[in-house]
This record gives C-alpha cells, structure tokens and sequence, in this order.
C-alpha cells in the first residue's frame, strides 16, 4: 500500500527529473500543488497526485511555454508505469522489467493471441525485451501519450493496464515479423521497434490497437462495389457489417444500382433508387460500432451522371424529407472530366438510369473512361446514350449540379471530389480491371468490381454458394513522420523496414470477408505515407505560400517513391512479385513514363522492377493519421495547421495542444489552414500527386464568406492540376475567424 509520505518522495524525485531537463519553467509550481494537496487531501493514491500535477502544468501550458507538454507527458509517463506495476505485481525500479512474462500473462488472459509465444523461443523474447528503451517515452507529448494510453495500449477485460507504450511497439514489431526468415528476424524486428519507439512512422489505427492481440483486424479500409442485385446489395451489407465490427473504414460504390423509378423483371418504374440503401448502411454504420471505442465508418459514391444524384447530393442536409437523408455515412461523387469540362463552359449535362443503359445499350457506362486528355472511351459512350432515343434521360445545366455539390459541402463538407479519368489513365494495373470510387478518406484508388452470386445448391443437407469473387479492395497503411524523419535524415533506412511491415499486414491479416483476403492476395496492395508537413516546412523555415513550397514538396516525394519503389522491387527479388505483375505498367515501364521519370537513377530502376517485378501492385497513398500523427507528436497529413495553440477535446478531457516545434523561428511558418490561399495548396499536391501512384487524403479550407465562383475555381483548378481526389471541404464559422498572426508583421 502506497503512504502519504512515500507518495510525496515519489513525485519530488520525477519533479527533480523533469527541472533537470527542463530548467528554464517554474516547476515550482507543481511543488505548491503537491504541498497544498498532501496537506488538504488524501494521497494515498499516488494516481490522483500525479493527475493533479498534470492538471497544474496544463493550466500553465500555453503557446508561449509549449515545453509543459513534455513535463506533463513525463508525468502521466510515471503513472501508466505504476498502473501497470501494480497490475503486474513487480517492484523493479524499471518500468519495464519483465517482457517474457507480459506476454504469458495477457496471452492467458486471452488479451494477446498466441502467435509471440508460438513463433518465438523465450530466449528470442527476452533479447527484444532487453532491447526495449524506457527513454524513448521522452519523445511523446502529453496529447500523444495520453490518446495512445487510451485507445491503444492493452488492459485487461476489466479495463486494467497491463502494456506500456514501447511495448506496444515492440509487440507490433514482433508480430508484423513473425514469418520471416529466422535467421535474420530478431534483427528485423529491432529495426522495426527503431523506427516505431523514435516516432520516425506510426502504423494504421487498426494495426496500432490489434497487433498481437486476440481479436481485430489489422487494415484500416476497405472498398466494395455493389452489384445491382437484391442478392448482391444485401450479402454487401453483410460484408460491410462485418468488415466495420473489426475496426474496419468503407468506400462503397453505388453507381451501378438502378435509379428511383427503374424497372425491376420489366415492371416500369418500381425501383426505389439508390437512397432506401443508404439508409440501409447508415443504420449499419450506427449500430454495428467498432468494439465500443468509435462507431462505424461508411462512405458511400456515386456518378455524377446517375439520375439518382440530385437526391444524392441533398442526403446529408439538415432540412427536407428526414425519410431522405443519411447523416451517419458520406458521400463522394464520381466524375469525369467530360463532366468538368460542362461545368467550365457552362454546358447541359445529361442524367441516366445505369440499369437502362445496360438492357438497352448492352454496356455499362461506369466502365469506360477517357484514356487520353480530351479524348476516349467514356466521352464516346456518354454520347451514344445522349443522342439514343431509347433511353429516358434528364438534362440540366452542369453548373445547377456543381452548385448543389457546393451547397452541401459547405453545409457539411460532403461530397468528395473523385476524378475517375485521372485515377484511371494513372492506375498502374489497368490490365487487370479499373477504379471506380475511392475509399472512406480518399487515397486509395485500387481496381474494383462486385461479387456475384452464381449458383445456390444443397449438398448433404447443406446449402452451398458459389459466388464470382470480385475485387474487394483493401487499404494497408502506415506513414512517415516527416517532422522527424526527414531532419533526422533516415528515411533511406526507414523506408525499406517500412514497406516489409506492411507487405507482411497481407499474409498475416485474417478478414472477415473471403473476397476481400483473395484481392489482398491478388494486387498486394500497400499505402506507404506521410504526415509533418506543416511541421517540416516549419523546421525548415519555408513559408506555405512560395515557390520553395512547391518545389519542395515535388522532390521530397519524388525521393519517397523512388526509395519506396526500390524497397519493394528488392523484396521482390527476395520474396517474389505479386501475381498480377504480368502485363502491368510496372512491368511495360509504362508506370515511369506516365510521371516523366527520365533521369539514370530512374532509368536504372525502372530496368530492375521490369526485369525482378516489385512485391506490390499498389504502393504509396496519403491517409488523413489525424489520431497517429497526434501520437507522433506531429501535424496530420499534409494539411496546414488549425490553430497554434488550441484544445484537443474529447468527451471525458479537453487538454491544450501547441503545435510541434514552436520557437521563436517557426512560429511564423505556422500559418492557419483558414488564411492560406488554398491555390498554394493545390499546387503542392499536384506537385506530390505525380510520385504519389495512389491517391492523396486532401483537404480544402475555406471561410464561411467564401464566394461561390471560388469555391469553384478551388474544383476547377484542382481538376486542371490533376488532383486524383479532394477530400472535405471545410469551412469555418465566424467565431472561428482570428486575425492572422503568422502574416501581421
């Protein structure tokens, strides 16, 4: 039992650790507090005391002290330590004393599966536990520490603590290299706890919270194509209800169901269109959560050219028919750039029924698109469907659907923005089918197509189905941390560590849902990406809105996608390709001459990947990693920053956050999202967009007096440069609107 004395020596001698470290702010402060405690309060918990100190430092935290974080983090590091020594039962004086017997014990608790203790011998264990560095816990901050303690960290089925975060990363670490060769395994696996513990990488939600665990899964999204069928659009939610309870995003194309007022077995107009199965997956994204730590999540996409859009567009507004709407799931539309094009020159554009243009037209208009700038196959059949008088059809101006698409991002920041012909002309495994939507955050672009029932039989009182498996994609993601990373000038050792852990989330992954495992088998597809980009130019004193940025961001992810191509033609060479390299434009080269890649070190490479292949189909997109970049102690993705100072909340805390870094020196490159000119931003992302072969989670921010001609010009321009993708449209409230202080001097 912990005494009040014993309790105050304990929290002096982490207060003389943290002066020591951090001699310029008043730690005298937390001093007074813990008199003024251990005199009017009980202490004989030292989790309170260390909880009151944390509370004393974030009332002192502001932008011009961002260091309290780290004393904070210290702070709350001291209690996780002795949460978990008294769940352990352990009087080391290190926090972490026993590997070997944190695995056994959560394994019996059936916490941990049993893949560790299968796979690895004791004296394998004990080497990586030894390898284990309490003072790499010095690099969170109190915001990152505390999200990864808790969403993250394992406790027990009553909720009790038992692992400590360099643990997590150690049991990440040894369970995404279970299957490699022994002989060299132990060694991968502590360069994977390097990049892991120096927060140069985080991995997906998913893999961060179930690797090593007896449950979940370990891929963050996933992208279904409905087929339009009452078979098809039911087992989809199946599917998609299973793949949400186990941690699980969705993309989910719509595009190839029938309209309102289609036929069904020729009885004309019948069909209820697209919207009573949204709302059917909107209650599936409420009620089947992700384990009770966050509710399902579900993007749902469709053609701008289905007659169903306009009921489409106005699903997640607040007023009108609630029978209508969905405000659960997102939207995305798909569009083409003959539908642009209309926009821009203020043409009609015309609406179809997919159902009709298949009986009467023996094709599908959502599987064409334009192979060239300007020209082919889709431009061709949309004009065919138009001038054929067979097909009922709706004509309006392109500009009245664009202003709707508009209206309703600014009310909710939905639709998505899906440039399918880009995505298309630059999908690097054409041969093998095409992309019709993207998934939940927009950066994946991988090929699709439905699953098919094609025979029910009974087989010795059993009920068999065979069904076509179509392409169900699956996204496998982790990201660099370029705030650290790149000043820290690893990225040529991270890298290839970094695309073996996640080819390994491919074999090791168990999906609820077959076809989906068959596609992962199929392309190996993986999302290798970044987030620190505000953080990075800050570091480096670039200003967002300059040249310098653009440039910047143009040879920084050329670097990243010629070192994360190389990493995996090598483990090609070492493990094999994917099946489906044949034919693709990795192999033709066609993957290097689409993004003009002419220097000798690319021309060397793309010799290699044509003669030994590359391990996977798919390979770089950049996710959102709102929850991994804060645990990195970062900023997201590639967008700019909110606010320098502002609180993180959640509904139990609301703690104070400063951005990474600030001095003196870069605090004037922390510009906020709301004052940038977003023409500066699209013109970075187009820059990366060329290296990037997938897609780019990319936000626009806008004030709420934005005007609508540029809300458009914003679209315009990021179609024009060719963004694959847009992501949400945010716009700010008045009260949000602050005087710019990176810019007043």
């Amino acid at each position: 039992m912990f005494t009040q004395e014993k309790n105050v020596t304990e929290v002096e001698t982490i207060l003389q650790k943290v002066e020591n470290e951090f001699p310029h702010l008043d730690i005298a402060t937390f001093r007074e507090g813990v008199n003024h405690i251990s005199k009017t309060k009980s202490t004989n918990n030292i989790h309170q005391l260390y909880h009151e100190m944390i509370l004393k430092g974030l009332d002192q935290m502001d932008e011009h002290e961002p260091d309290w974080t780290y004393v904070c983090a210290r702070i709350f590091a001291q209690s996780l330590y002795e949460q978990a020594k008294q769940q352990r039962n352990h009087d080391s004086s290190t926090p972490y004393p026993n590997f070997y017997q944190l695995i056994e014990e959560l394994h019996r608790k059936n916490i941990y599966s049993d893949v560790i203790l299968q796979h690895y011998s004791r004296n394998e264990i004990e080497e990586l536990g030894h390898e284990i560095d309490p003072t790499r816990d010095d690099l969170f901050t109190y915001i990152g520490l505390k999200t990864l303690a808790d969403r993250y960290l394992a406790k027990d089925h009553e909720g009790h603590l038992y692992e400590l975060p360099q643990e997590r990363f150690m049991v990440i670490a040894m369970t995404l290299m279970v299957n490699e060769d022994r002989s060299k395994r132990v060694e991968l696996v502590k360069e994977a706890y390097w990049a892991l513990s120096h927060l140069y990488m985080t991995v997906a939600t998913p893999t961060l919270s179930n690797a090593g665990k007896s449950y979940g899964q370990l891929s963050s999204c996933f992208i279904d194509t409905v087929d339009d069928s009452l078979q098809g659009i039911f087992d989809s939610n199946t599917d998609i209800a299973n793949l949400s309870k186990s941690g699980g995003g969705l993309g989910v194309y719509l595009g190839k169901i029938r309209s309102r007022g289609s036929d069904i077995k020729g009885f004309k107009g019948v069909s209820s269109g697209v919207i009573p199965w949204m709302k059917q997956l909107n209650n599936t994204a409420v009620s089947v959560d992700q384990l009770g730590q966050r509710q399902g999540a579900i993007a749902v996409y469709l053609d701008i050219w289905h007659l169903d859009i306009f009921s489409f567009l106005d699903a997640k507004l607040n007023n009108g028919d609630e029978r209508q709407r969905t405000h659960d799931i997102f939207t995305g539309v798909t569009l083409p750039d003959l539908f642009m094009e209309a926009v821009e020159k203020r043409e009609d554009w015309y609406l179809f029924d997919p159902h009709e243009i298949r009986q009467k037209m023996g094709f599908s208009l959502e599987d064409y698109y334009d192979e060239q700038d300007g020209e082919g196959s889709f431009r061709e059949k949309y004009q065919q469907c138009v001038e054929d008088p067979r097909l009922n059809k709706t004509c309006v101006p392109a500009i009245d659907i664009m202003k709707r698409i508009m209206v309703s991002q600014l009310e909710t920041g939905t639709p998505f923005m899906f440039y399918r012909d880009e995505v298309n002309r630059k999908n690097s495994n054409s041969h093998k089918g095409m992309v019709y939507c993207t998934n939940l955050c927009t950066e994946i672009t991988q090929n699709q197509s439905p699953t098919t029932v094609q025979e029910h039989y009974t087989e010795d009182g059993k009920i068999m189905t065979i069904k076509d498996a179509g392409d169900f994609v699956v996204c496998n993601l982790s990201s660099i941390n370029l705030g650290k990373a790149v000043p820290a000038n690893v990225l040529e050792r991270l890298i290839p560590i970094q695309v073996r852990m996640l080819d390994n989330v491919i074999d090791l992954n168990k999906i609820p849902v077959l076809q989906a495992e068959l596609t992962n088998q199929r392309y190996r597809g993986i999302g290798l990406g970044t987030f620190g980009w505000h953080h990075l130019l800050a570091l480096k004193g670039i200003q967002w809105e300059s040249e310098e940025s653009v440039d910047f961001a143009d040879s920084l992810y050329e670097q990243i996608a010629y070192l994360t191509i190389k990493a995996s033609n090598e483990l090609a060479v070492e493990k094999g390709v994917y099946p489906y390299f044949k034919g693709s434009k990795w192999e033709t080269g066609d993957y290097f001459k689409d993004r003009n890649y002419n220097s000798p070190m690319w021309q060397e490479l793309e010799k290699n990947v044509s003669e030994q292949g590359v391990r996977n189909g798919y390979l770089m997109a950049v996710a959102p990693n709102s929850s991994t970049s804060l645990i990195a102690g970062s900023t997201a993705s590639i967008d700019p920053i909110f606010k320098k100072f502002y609180s993180e909340e959640k509904k139990n805390y609301k703690i104070p956050v400063t951005v990474p870094d600030l001095t003196p020196t870069t605090y004037w490159f922390y510009k906020s999202a709301y004052e940038i000119d977003q023409q500066w931003s699209i013109r970075q992302n187009a820059a990366r967009q060329r290296h990037v072969d997938q897609s780019i989670s990319f936000n626009l921010y806008v004030k709420n007096t934005v005007q609508a001609k540029e809300l458009l010009n914003l679209h315009l321009n990021a179609w024009k440069q060719k963004c694959k993708t847009t992501y949400y449209m945010r716009s700010t409230s008045t009260e949000d609107i602050e005087d710019c202080e990176s810019c007043s001097s």
